[in-house]
């Protein structure tokens, strides 16, 4: 506060701070204490609420521009990310970062960079010559990263993908536990005969994979290698996977429990269970992963998932971002991995007796 208040005032319009020492009768400095965090041991309550209140009076607010020169920041983060348009899972992975961002008073400048190398790189130079105080490269699915060209210089942090060299803290969903559980609902309802379907070779599928092994290893459950149905991650995949699977098979010799790769592939398991006539939940349980919005809830039955903590993923990576730019410490290239939600609705049910 001071003179770069002033002339913008000249031009703008707006109150200073000297306008505000005026109204509430004090010096300068004391509405500067007041503003810039220092109020406590040099003014009393009853003048900083006077301050305060004459600041309101005039609508002052201090200049963020004058502030982040001040105390070399812009509170101004940056958010990179490669599809935000084409999924339906960024904008919770967006409002925990800006709403976390928001609380600690700073700002979320967000670049959608559709996924092309040269516009990550010109978007990462863009923030870092805007003086951001650091940066967020969120991916919109699992998978290892390039480390754009310029987040090595100033304190970054990646979302739900890892650098290809290991470089950076990052925060992940925790798929291997997520997979553990989505068995985990089947095998506490009484399933023996579960199966897998949909999927591709990417981290999320394997790790999903893992975790389920895990589970079904634990009980003295042998997956039959059939059971395992990899047929991608759409609709057309899973009502593929699952016919492959249900179709002219003796109830007796049937999976009793699907667990699908992602919600749309439950949907397609959902389609080809009705077509054979097999009904869920009281002979097949179909379990799916995402929790995709506008799908998941109304599907036939309602879709049983293992939620993706998009949200939560956008909160801790800007948790982690906004520690590192107060303490000035960068932190270590670690791996946070975060649960993977349950949420429960109707596809899931006992299993059947024989």
């Amino acid at each position: 506060m001071g003179d770069a208040e002033d002339k913008q005032r000249t031009t703008t319009g707006r109150s200073t701070s000297r306008d505000v020492a005026r109204l509430a009768g004090v010096s300068h400095t004391a509405v500067s204490f007041v503003f810039n965090g220092r109020a406590d041991g040099n003014l009393s309550p009853a003048t900083q609420e006077r301050i305060r209140q004459a600041a309101a009076q005039l609508g002052y607010r201090p200049d963020p521009v004058a502030r982040g020169l001040r105390r070399s920041r812009t509170a101004v983060i940056g958010l990179v990310t490669d599809e935000i348009a084409s999924t339906p899972f960024a904008g919770r992975l967006l409002r925990g970062a800006m709403e976390t961002a928001w609380h600690s008073e700073h700002l979320v400048l967000t670049v959608d960079s559709g996924g092309d190398r040269a516009k990550e790189d010109a978007a990462v130079a863009e923030l870092l010559d805007r003086r951001v105080d650091g940066i967020i490269y969120a991916a919109m699915s699992l998978r290892r990263v390039r480390v754009p060209e310029g987040l090595h210089r100033t304190h970054s942090v990646l979302a739900n993908c890892l650098p290809e060299d290991d470089s950076l803290p990052s925060v992940v969903p925790a798929e291997r536990a997520g997979g553990r559980t989505a068995a985990r609902l089947l095998l506490d309802q009484g399933h023996r005969r579960i199966a897998l379907v949909g999927g591709h070779d990417d981290i999320a599928s394997v790790e999903r994979l893992r975790g389920f092994r895990d589970a079904l290893r634990a009980e003295g459950i042998t997956l039959p290698r059939e059971w395992v149905v990899r047929t991608g991650g759409e609709i057309s995949s899973g009502y593929e996977g699952a016919t492959r699977i249900l179709d002219g098979v003796p109830a007796d010799r049937r999976p009793t429990g699907i667990f699908c790769y992602n919600d749309r592939v439950a949907a397609g398991a959902l389609h080809a269970s009705t077509r054979l006539g097999i009904t869920v939940p009281d002979e097949l349980s179909v379990v799916g992963y995402d929790d995709q919005e506008h799908m998941a809830a109304f599907l036939t039955p309602p879709l049983t998932t293992v939620g993706l903590p998009h949200r939560a993923m956008g909160e801790a990576a800007t948790r982690l971002l906004l520690d590192a730019i107060a303490t000035g410490r960068t932190p270590p290239a670690t791996v946070r991995r975060l649960a993977c939600p349950v949420i429960t609705r109707s596809s899931v049910g006992p299993a059947p007796i024989p």
